[in-house]
């Protein structure tokens, strides 16, 4: 059947990702397309959940934090003398870029401002999290040449 997700077809989603208490960590209206089974993943086995569904259908995966944004990491959280930061970050939600000695660049954000102090945390907002998705599928198809290589692409991809 060409409308079933299985290995080769293309496939549009959308998603909404939840915490446990029900907030709403982030909404996707814009569609995801990938190729199923190709060479982009999708974070904590989406790809997988959605294998024998079709266009319409709605599925709720639990993924525990290994298995999307890691465990939280408390060695990624740096607080520093406010003064000892460049204006320009002084503002909760500030992304600094920082390098490390090997050269690589992380994304890090200001969390906390608090009795002169400012924290920085280079872990994802979603790290440490068991999340709840739920994937709407939009389009299960037959895959284009330009599907296969990869020309199609999101965020959600790991």
């Amino acid at each position: 059947m060409s409308d079933i997700v299985q290995l080769g077809k293309f496939v549009a989603l959308t998603y909404t990702i939840y915490d446990l208490e029900g907030n709403t960590l982030e909404h996707n209206d814009l569609p995801v397309g990938y190729v199923c089974g190709g060479p982009q993943t999708l974070i904590g086995g989406m790809e997988e959940a959605v294998i024998g569904k079709k266009a319409g259908d709605v599925v709720e995966i639990l993924i525990p934090p290994e298995s999307a944004f890691g465990q939280y990491d408390p060695n990624l959280t740096f607080t520093d003398d406010i003064e000892n930061v460049p204006e320009e970050f002084r503002y909760v939600g500030a992304e600094v870029q920082m390098q490390n000695d090997a050269g690589e660049l992380k994304r890090f954000f200001v969390t906390r401002i608090s009795g002169g102090f400012l924290t920085i945390d280079g872990n994802h907002p979603m790290a440490g999290k068991n999340l709840r998705v739920l994937v709407r599928i939009l389009e299960v198809r037959n895959a284009t040449p330009d599907d296969l290589r990869g020309v199609s692409s999101s965020h959600v991809y790991h």
